[in-house]
């Protein structure tokens, strides 16, 4: 059980280290030769450039000036000076509203710790219910918490009533914020510029035809179906194989270039490396002479698979890209259903060209079903079965666990420093580093059910680990906290106390995420800012593969915001902040401070570090509203179950509405925003497209469109353009190659697939 002082130790370790972590980057960024890691998104934009310094040949790489020091903490103003219209100008609609969670999370919780601190905080001091429990450890700070008031008192009313004030303040804060990004979003849409995805659908399963190739059948389709608004197409390849190719050849050019620049700096000796695994062991050879050997013959591997990928009918999948003359043509098709059998000729809105994931294109539709299934039971293993470990990995992580492992220390566990690192710090620590593959693990699973987009594969993957997180780290640790650490009282007391002993001891686990909201929210959140694996990696790669400014250029890594990760995380303190708000306040100023801080330090890096992979148009807002709701769902319900451990069960008909008022509320919300959201206005689409026709009456859209959605890998080569079928504008008859229904042998299907259309 974490005391007071354990939780100050734990304060100043963690303070101490973000300090570390903000005076490192504020000198770091000062630093000439640093300037394309901390300030890359400008240099992508080409806004800034190398820093050119006179003098010394030392003031180069190192800043002299003595006064810039002096102002090393003004980034955070600067942070927080440019306005929303031109931030979202500058880094898209995306970084924007996402930076929007975090002042979502201010003006739920600063009002809640407020009322928090001036009613419930004295009604639990005064309450004084923990001394009278024999055998019960407890600290400081539990007498703070709802624990510490009797069981039965009327003091509960002030919990419920408050609970009341916190759902209806909440619920009021997420409603405002649903509108604003709902209008937001409209307006982006509306005011953006012509993007490729207004005017294309993807449209999937398409069936087979005997007498047609998939590309002809796609375009008689749309063409009979959709024939004032369609106007090109472009087939999906399965070009994996030679995807992974290219990237193979990518990796073995970065070690040519390595060898190839050590043999320049060097030309007395040549460099050699061994043909074995990572040229750890094999026979030695010339590198450079090696390397080009194996370029030579990828080069050709490459060659042979892109011709076949091009020739070859197989390679074809039943899927394409198709666009339209009109975005309201687009809009029409992509929210219609397009034939009699909903499971064939599906169609939807077109990811915009850099949110598309590739490698799932290739995947047959008829697998998805499949895939989604198993990845949704192997979501539900990991994720109930991981509690063992994280179960094990909290019991050890504490002075009585490291005794039983290691016996030994037990004399170095009872020093007071030593005691208050263990109980305020490890179990932080511990948790956090045992979840750093998780992200990783979830990701793959999401790929593997099929999401065709960079957006919809964070979504579904922000969606697991927010599951993971709800059931792990939370409910996890909250029951692995009170089994545990309280088994012997159960065994050793009469049934009817268990439940007094559990409503006692939940409220208690409050100190253990106080521990975790320091670590994972104040120190890593400065570590984030800090950027020390990209600061690395960009000197080596400057030391050994840069030789042009455009290598330089490659070099920098940017980063982007993590959906997947970050969002769920947040999510955490939304909802211990929900959790705890009426049962330990105390925990509510230490989530106010992780808003902020996190606010701050991610402003920063969205204006001058990330640059976004896609622009998804704050899709995503949705999802954010669904799990705050959850968490205050849940937040309402362990309060009922709280209190009828307290034998308060009078209190069940009154919060018993809540839950019920939330959910109702969350539908209201929904029927009036996420249309929005998943959803493009026919009316929006007219006017931008009558906009665009008095402003630009000459637009050649069929050349703007052409290669917009054009793979990869096919993009600077020979083979840059794959086949392109478009409709034939002068022509009033559809072409196809069915000589006769009546003389083929699926005449009958063909009639049917003409009344079909």
């Amino acid at each position: 059980m974490a005391t007071l002082q354990d939780i100050s130790v734990a304060a100043t370790i963690n303070i101490l280290s973000a300090l570390a972590f903000l005076v490192a980057f504020a000198i770091l960024r000062l630093q000439p030769f640093n300037d394309r890691v901390y300030f890359p998104k400008w240099y992508l934009k080409g806004i800034r450039g190398s820093p050119r310094r006179s003098g010394a040949f030392v003031s180069k790489f190192v800043n002299l000036d003595c006064r810039t020091y002096l102002r090393f903490l003004n980034w955070m103003p600067v942070a927080l000076k440019m306005p929303e219209p031109e931030l979202i100008d500058h880094a898209g609609l995306d970084s924007a509203v996402f930076i929007r969670i975090y002042l979502l999370g201010l003006k739920i919780f600063v009002p809640l710790a407020v009322l928090a601190f001036a009613v419930l905080v004295p009604v639990n001091w005064t309450g004084k219910s923990l001394q009278n429990i024999k055998d019960l450890t407890f600290s400081d700070i539990d007498k703070l918490s709802i624990s510490n008031v009797p069981t039965g008192s009327n003091r509960f009313w002030a919990h419920i009533v408050m609970q009341y004030v916190f759902s209806f303040w909440t619920c009021y804060v997420l409603y405002k914020e649903y509108k604003i990004i709902a209008t937001m979003r409209l307006h982006f849409i509306a005011s953006e510029n012509r993007r490729p995805d207004q005017f294309t659908v993807i449209v999937r399963n398409v069936p087979p035809d005997p007498d047609e190739s998939v590309s002809e059948h796609i375009e008689h389709f749309f063409c009979v179906n959709h024939p004032d608004y369609y106007l090109t197409h472009r087939v999906v390849y399965n070009a994996n194989k030679l995807a992974k190719l290219v990237e193979e050849k990518k990796s073995l050019q970065n070690w040519l270039t390595y060898y190839q620049n050590k043999y320049e700096r060097n030309p007395e000796k040549k460099p050699t490396t061994k043909t074995g695994f990572c040229g750890l062991w094999g026979t030695k050879v010339d590198a450079v002479d090696h390397y080009a050997a194996k370029m030579e013959k990828l080069c050709e591997a490459e060659a042979a698979e892109r011709e076949r990928v091009i020739t070859d009918p197989k390679a074809i999948m039943s899927a394409a890209f198709v666009s339209f003359k009109t975005r309201w043509g687009a809009a029409v098709c992509a929210q219609t259903q397009q034939s009699r059998n909903p499971t064939i000729w599906l169609t939807e809105w077109a990811p915009e060209p850099r949110d598309i994931y590739w490698d799932n294109l290739a995947i047959p539709y008829v697998e998805l079903t499949i895939r989604r299934l198993l990845m949704a039971v192997a979501v539900f293993f990991l994720t109930f079965f991981f509690m063992i470990p994280i179960a094990f990995v909290q019991s050890i992580a504490n002075i009585d666990g490291i005794e039983k492992v290691l016996p030994f220390l037990k004399s170095l566990m009872e020093m007071n420093v030593i005691k208050s690192f263990i109980q305020g710090f490890l179990p932080g620590i511990a948790l956090k580093i045992f979840l750093i593959l998780l992200p990783t693990i979830l990701t793959i699973m999401s790929k593997i059910e099929g999401h065709i987009s960079l957006s919809s594969l964070e979504r579904r993957t922000a969606g697991k680990y927010y599951l993971f997180i709800l059931v792990n780290v939370f409910l996890g640790s909250i029951i692995t906290g009170t089994a545990f650490q309280q088994l012997h009282k159960f065994i050793n007391q009469s049934p009817t106390e268990i439940p007094k002993t559990v409503g006692v001891s939940i409220p208690m686990k409050a100190t253990f995420f106080i521990t975790y909201i320091m670590v994972d929210g104040w120190a890593g959140v400065a570590a984030e800012i800090l950027r020390l694996v990209p600061l690395i990696m960009f000197h080596l790669k400057n030391a050994f593969l840069v030789k042009t400014e455009q290598d330089r250029e490659q070099a920098m890594d940017p980063g982007c915001l993590n959906f997947s990760i970050s969002e769920p995380r947040i999510q955490l303190y939304f909802l211990l902040g929900l959790v705890y708000a009426a049962v330990t306040p105390i925990l509510l100023p230490f989530i106010i401070i992780f808003f902020s801080f996190a606010y701050m330090v991610f402003r920063h890096q969205i204006i001058n570090v990330y640059d976004q992979k896609y622009e998804s148009g704050a899709a995503f807002w949705p999802s954010v509203h669904q799990r705050v709701i959850i968490g205050l769902m849940i937040s309402q319900l362990l309060l009922m179950g709280l209190l009828n451990t307290k034998d308060f069960s009078k209190s069940t008909p009154f919060l018993i509405v809540l839950p019920v008022l939330t959910f109702w509320f969350h539908r209201f919300c929904n029927g009036r925003f996420e249309s929005a959201f998943v959803r493009f206005p026919l009316q929006e689409a007219m006017v931008k497209d009558t906009l665009e026709r008095a402003t630009e009456p000459n637009l050649n859209l069929k050349n703007y469109l052409q290669d917009a959605y054009i793979h990869p890998v096919f993009k600077g080569g020979e083979f840059e353009r794959p086949e392109v079928i478009d409709e034939e504008e002068n022509s009033p008859l559809v072409a196809t190659k069915r000589s006769s229904y009546i003389s083929s042998k699926h005449g009958s299907e063909k009639c049917l697939l003409i009344l079909n259309y």
